[in-house]
């Protein structure tokens, strides 16, 4: 169990509070008893106490009072402990009271949701719905789970649902701003944000997305004044460390960088954003061992990340490791859509085991590289392979993804096309689903279809990847003037957003925009970016 640093004189206040009341109620504590019991254990666990909480209800119990009275906010209390496994065994252990049904579905459902299981999380709060549609907490984790479910478009529904209920739940406002960020940019979340601390300033989880938010904001220093305050409030949360790790990475200061990463100990051990920063401090430290076995673990968590690839590949290059760098990446390298850094990276193991007819090949290719739109990603499988998983499940992501990508490489694009809109028809609140029936328009020559796909998709969940693609959606199309003044937009919201200037950058190379141009190529030089291509 966690405990807080007052654990133990809060202990001895609850129980004596709690053992008080029953001994005046006699040997069951009555019906305003527990009612004073159940508010005095949720406000104990609203003060991040939850272990004095679970001894007051525990003792309660003890003297008397019924476990289905207290059920519910005994497995809040066990929950917020961070013990899920005596929280299920406690509320699957019998029923839930009159009036505390709903609190005790909904913390079913949160653990369920927290171990995975969607389905069981989405019975438990249809329960919990049945029991009080207008608890705001509810609708704020129902959200959550809409959310894990890739319904990104209902997720917003229902945190709009939980602020309506609650103006002033710093839950349901603190998940709203995350969903804003998600929406419409770092600077739109900012507000909801700000709000959430007005109800409740020390609450942690807001004061982590609050300085996290500010730090992609590139405002640095108001980041530093909420992390301490974040570190103030709960000195044994790790992320205050994590994000103070980040911006010293980002200011060069490699040696203080892992020593404030280090302090997190394994708090963040399995977080993509913490194995790449690990993988690139170890790198700049000179531990290329280290640096491979992180970027190693990246790739194989997420073997679609093009930036993760590249590390693990430089860091191979750096590490002398020849023929199972080619082993792994010389099909990317084959690839029509391969990165002219990743051809000079292939390029120069080949050259070094001696294959200077293949290295110069690919270093030719580096010096020229080819534009394209859209590729499809390689399948290891033959559509047919796929086909059988696919008619199974065809509205799911996991066996119609593979599919239609088999089925581009094979140039059916419009199976494909049919599939991908069938996807998107069937999911229409995933922003993903839109774009990958963007992107087989796009290949298909559809350029206006491709766009409104991509703006169906961005009206849900307007990030880099649908910057990319409306950039040059629009400009192929001929809007220039449109393309500009989005991207602009943009970055306005994203201020450290690199993709953002340099399709400002390569659009303005010439006049009579030449001032905006030498202005974002300036900014892209102080981040460490080469100059755009003129």
């Amino acid at each position: 169990m966690i405990s807080s640093s007052n654990t133990t004189s809060s202990i001895k206040r609850t129980f004596g509070l709690a053992l008080g009341a029953l001994l005046l109620a006699g040997p069951a504590a009555g019906a305003s008893q527990l009612d004073d019991l159940r508010a005095k254990a949720q406000a104990t666990i609203e003060r991040r106490d939850p272990v004095s909480a679970e001894v007051m209800l525990r003792a309660a119990i003890k003297a008397g009072a019924s476990e289905d009275e207290l059920r519910a906010h005994l497995g809040e209390a066990l929950l917020a402990e961070g013990d899920r496994s005596e929280a299920r065994k406690v509320l699957e252990g019998g029923s839930f009271a009159p009036g505390t049904e709903a609190l005790g579905w909904r913390v079913r459902g949160q653990i369920a949701l927290a171990q995975g299981d969607l389905r069981g999380a989405a019975n438990a709060f249809d329960a919990a719905l049945r029991a009080n549609p207008r608890d705001s907490d509810l609708w704020v984790a129902i959200a959550a789970l809409r959310f894990s479910g890739g319904e990104q478009l209902q997720s917003i529904e229902a945190a709009d649902r939980a602020v309506v209920l609650d103006p002033k739940n710093a839950r349901a406002l603190a998940f709203r701003g995350l969903l804003i960020r998600e929406q419409f940019g770092l600077a739109a979340a900012l507000p909801w944000f700000e709000a959430g601390l007005k109800a409740r300033p020390d609450d942690p989880a807001l004061l982590g997305e609050y300085a996290a938010t500010l730090g992609d904001m590139g405002q640095y220093r108001a980041m530093l004044i909420v992390c301490r305050k974040l570190a103030q409030v709960d000195p044994k949360n790790p992320r205050p460390a994590f994000l103070q790790a980040v911006l010293a990475a980002r200011a060069g200061e490699t040696d203080l960088a892992r020593t404030i990463l280090g302090r997190t100990g394994n708090a963040f051990r399995d977080m993509p954003a913490a194995i790449l920063l690990t993988g690139v401090l170890e790198y700049r430290a000179g531990n290329i061992n280290v640096a491979v076995e992180q970027f190693d673990r990246l790739v194989r968590l997420q073997p679609d990340n093009l930036e993760a690839r590249q590390m693990l590949m430089r860091a191979m290059s750096r590490q002398g490791s020849d023929q199972p760098l080619l082993d792994r990446f010389d099909k990317d390298a084959a690839q029509a859509i391969a990165p002219p850094y990743t051809l000079r990276l292939v390029g120069t193991s080949w050259q070094r085991l001696g294959n200077k007819a293949r290295a110069e090949a690919l270093f030719a290719r580096a010096a020229r590289p080819a534009a394209h739109g859209p590729v499809p990603l390689p399948t290891d499988f033959a559509a047919s392979v796929l086909a059988g998983a696919y008619a199974d499940a065809p509205n799911q992501a996991q066996t119609a993804v593979p599919f239609i990508r088999a089925l581009l490489k094979e140039g059916r694009n419009d199976e494909a096309q049919a599939a991908a809109d069938r996807l998107r028809d069937a999911n229409p609140g995933a922003a993903e689903a839109h774009l990958l029936a963007g992107d087989v328009r796009t290949m298909r020559g559809d350029a206006k279809g491709a766009l409104a796909d991509y703006q169906n998709g961005a009206s849900i969940r307007f990030n880099e990847p649908v910057l990319r693609r409306m950039d040059a959606a629009l400009r192929a199309l001929g809007r220039t003037r449109d393309a500009d003044s989005m991207t602009s937009r943009y970055l306005a919201q994203n201020p450290q957003s690199l993709l953002a200037m340099k399709l400002l950058a390569a659009a303005w190379a010439g006049e009579p925009r030449r001032d905006a141009y030498l202005a974002v190529s300036r900014a892209l030089a102080a981040r460490g970016q080469p100059e755009p291509v003129q």
